[in-house]
């Protein structure tokens, strides 16, 4: 195991060694730097911001898991996988600028960097209609990465489809999500939790960078389907998990404020699960709470004990669980190359430890 970690480490590196690389050439095709230096230097230093890089990895993993000589791994790859991560990081530009978000990885979100690009009497609004505009470049960026890939191109026509599409179909969760912020808790199911975890998370995170390989590489259509239902498993589990640290963590653990999942009123499976589960006098102060304007840390305090009371944390720990077993039963039976199949596992068992380790700091308040 110590062995994939390391191997998976160095590939992150290059990752990030190829990112780097992409924005010189950025810098000299595009002229951003001439249009305005803050420009190019925001969507730079956004783009190099210390990450996971999981999704430009797993696209290289999936690739090489059915390329026909896995040898090492070539340029033109880690140059391509960076679309993954110019996708995500449109995403989150634009993600935060709906949420409001003051940070990001630690760090000023986009919208306010660029806030100060002049003096205006309203900083607000010029940080958020530029923080806009480079989002879409951001997009474009993703596009122009995708297109270093040197494959047939029947197939790189099939996986830009498919990375297009998920773009718009990560859009679609996002305006799903943006709607069941301001709907009731009592009008939101279950049903639409999970086709908002399935469409702004899963399929961008995680399906999509694996399809998107294994369709360049050539793999059947019948292992792309099997691939794809791996990849909304990981997504959902993926998501569920990020909803149980959004409101268990620290501030210091996920670069942003402790409240605001609980100040955006996210519509996820605790919340579903909790409401769900609760009634008389404890549904109405859950309701209270939840509704109100402006939280305070004592309001998330006690949500966190009505999520313990309800064993709503536990039914979300059960739901991961659940798609992790499911999901491993996919990917052994997947038709990889054996190293690369463990190096994927390897990869994906390492985003799973954070939820048990919540689990075990609050078992004793349950």
């Amino acid at each position: 195991m110590l062995h994939y970690l390391a191997m998976i480490e160095q590939i992150r590196k290059n990752i990030d060694k190829s990112l780097a690389s992409f924005l010189e050439t950025v810098k000299k095709d595009y002229k951003l730097h001439l249009v305005s230096p803050l420009l190019f230097e925001s969507i730079r230093e956004f783009t190099l911001r210390e990450g996971k890089r999981i999704r430009p990895l797993l696209l290289i993993l999936s690739y090489k898991a059915y390329a026909p000589h896995p040898k090492k791994i070539s340029r033109k790859l880690y140059n391509a996988s960076t679309c993954m991560e110019f996708l995500h990081n449109f995403m989150l530009i634009h993600d935060d600028i709906i949420d409001r978000s003051n940070l990001r990885r630690g760090k000023l979100t986009m919208h306010k960097v660029l806030a100060h690009t002049v003096k205006t009497n309203n900083p607000d609004k010029l940080g958020i209609d530029l923080s806009i505009i480079a989002g879409d470049i951001v997009y474009a960026l993703a596009i122009d990465a995708f297109l270093s890939i040197d494959a047939p191109a029947e197939r790189k026509e099939r996986a830009l489809k498919y990375f297009i599409q998920t773009a718009a179909f990560t859009a679609m969760g996002e305006f799903i999500d943006t709607v069941s912020g301001v709907k009731p808790v009592e009008e939101v199911d279950e049903k639409e939790v999970f086709l908002n975890y399935t469409l702004k998370t899963a399929r961008y995170t995680f399906d999509c960078p694996m399809v998107t390989g294994a369709i360049l590489a050539g793999a059947s259509r019948r292992e792309i389907k099997k691939i794809s239902r791996f990849g909304i498993l990981i997504g959902q589990a993926f998501q569920i998990q990020d909803d149980i640290i959004g409101i268990f963590e620290t501030e210091a653990n996920i670069g942003k404020s402790i409240l605001s999942d609980l100040e955006e009123g996210k519509k996820t499976i605790l919340v579903a699960h909790a409401f769900r589960n609760l009634s008389g006098r404890s549904r109405k102060e859950f309701l209270k709470i939840f509704t109100k304007k402006t939280k305070t840390i004592n309001d998330l305090e006690t949500i966190k004990k009505i999520f313990i009371k309800t064993k709503s944390l536990d039914y979300a720990l059960e739901a991961i669980e659940a798609r992790l077993k499911e999901a491993q039963k996919i990917l052994q039976g997947l038709s990889m190359n054996e190293g690369y199949r463990a190096l994927i596992g390897g990869c994906l068992i390492k985003l799973f430890g954070h939820a048990q380790k919540i689990a075990r700091s609050y078992q004793a308040l349950g």
